[in-house]
């Protein structure tokens, strides 16, 4: 069964107009309900911002709404269209021609201010012709750098909160892998870096707060490694001769780690607390063959994994002690079973994964109440989706340009677009909401 869908039918439904001096005011709930026609998307006008910084913020606001995939940005020249009206001095409230913004499709209005603390943003509601929500957004020092777009990145969230009650998902990173070295991206795929090389590493992962790394390393001596996003200090693990760790995944609580020990016997997942000191606790029994790729169910409880144990690659579920284990993707289609790579949605309720169709991989999600599987992609070669925090886009890696490349999907209207201009990318991991990291 599908989630609700929401959008608009021409007219927005205000909890109330608040004064535009007030602050903060959104915390309590005030936002706008939207209901609309299957693929309508509200209209919403981000007016001009003035200060050095005012084209940069509305620049990553209106790109931030159309990735959201739920609203329409509505373009506006302010040599056009006279926008304010009456008194704009200081301390008055300015008032917009909401008429104007009526016949040029805008169902909301977002109205920013630079401040000395950061950016003072009020939504106006354009049928209601008032002021729907405000709030005061501190911005970090110095302007341009990371962290100061990450915090106009969770402005964009927020304001898509109060309009169509379902937060954003601008304030997250995406790490990946190029050239065995892990590299961390904006959601909007700018200011990539590269982490600090420690070896060959593969396959990396986020705690669910956002402030860790960890993955593994190819080679003779692979091992575990853990990276500190705030203090840039790492940690290794787990050295072993003629053994190779792969697809390591934090445990939702982020005290322990699991991962593939992949041998010549096969591989089986094992989990170790995030310290290192204890024993691996071995959670599969793989008696040949081999096991990997997990991923945790939100809540803990379950656990999503890849196994060839009937002799071709399926998904499997057990649950988070090693116990019950029982396949998921039990279903035929293409010319060979080969599905593996799974990843659990962040509101629990589907398992993205990459299934083998005519001798390509291509990207499917799976409803775990209905079973029901959908091909989300066609083109070239897509495998190893990844969540983003709001439940809806996935990250990929996409063959269809020639090179190896990240793609987000909208899973909702299908709607794809390229996040990375450089070839050879593996293996990416969209964060959680971050905040500040």
């Amino acid at each position: 069964m599908s989630r609700p869908r929401r959008c608009a039918v021409g007219t927005l439904l205000l909890a109330g107009a608040l004064p535009l001096g007030a602050q903060d005011t959104t915390a309590r709930g005030v936002r706008i309900g939207l209901r609309y026609d299957p693929g309508s998307k509200p209209g919403v006008i981000v007016l001009p911002i003035s200060g050095s910084a005012g084209d940069s913020i509305r620049t990553i606001l209106e790109r931030d709404f159309d990735y959201s995939d739920r609203l329409s940005v509505v373009p506006l020249d302010q040599e056009d269209v006279s926008v304010l009206e009456g008194s704009t001095a200081a301390g008055s409230t300015p008032e917009l021609n909401y008429s104007i913004f009526a016949k040029v499709g805008a169902a909301g209005v977002i109205q920013t201010t630079i401040t000395t603390r950061g950016l003072h943003v009020a939504l106006h509601d354009v049928v209601k012709a008032g002021v729907a929500a405000v709030r005061e957004f501190p911005l970090p020092k110095p302007e341009y750098s990371r962290e100061w777009r990450l915090a106009v990145h969770g402005v964009s969230d927020a304001a898509q909160e109060w309009i169509t009650g379902e937060r954003g998902a601008s304030q997250s990173r995406i790490a990946f892998v190029r050239s065995y070295v892990v590299r961390v991206v904006d959601s909007d795929g700018q200011e990539e870096i590269a982490l600090p090389a420690v070896a060959e590493a593969l396959s990396p992962s986020w705690n669910s707060q956002g402030t860790m790394i960890v993955y593994s390393t190819f080679g003779p001596d692979s091992r575990i490694v853990l990276q500190d996003l705030r203090s840039g200090r790492t940690r290794a693990f787990g050295s072993q001769r003629n053994t190779q760790r792969l697809t390591p995944v934090f445990t939702p609580d982020g005290k322990s780690v699991v991962y593939a020990l992949s041998g010549e016997t096969g591989s089986d997942l094992f989990l170790v607390p995030v310290d290192g000191e204890a024993i691996p606790r071995k959670m599969t029994v793989g008696r040949g063959s081999r096991n990997w790729g997990p991923s945790f169910s939100p809540d803990g409880t379950r656990l999503a994994f890849g196994s060839d144990r009937t002799g071709h690659p399926e998904v499997y579920i057990m649950d988070a002690d090693g116990t019950n284990a029982d396949i998921f993707t039990a279903f035929d289609f293409g010319d060979q079973n080969d599905r593996t790579s799974p990843d659990w949605s962040p509101d629990g309720r589907q398992i993205a994964f990459m299934s083998r169709i005519d001798g390509q991989y291509q990207v499917f999600a799976m409803s775990l109440r209905d079973r029901q599987p959908r091909q989300l992609t066609s083109e070239g070669e897509n495998e190893d989706p990844s969540w983003a925090p709001d439940g809806r886009h996935l990250v990929f890696v996409s063959t269809r340009t020639g090179t190896r490349q990240l793609w987000i999907a909208d899973t909702e209207s299908g709607r794809l677009r390229q996040l990375t201009q450089v070839g050879g990318t593996r293996v990416p991991a969209w964060s959680p909401r971050l905040a500040g990291k």
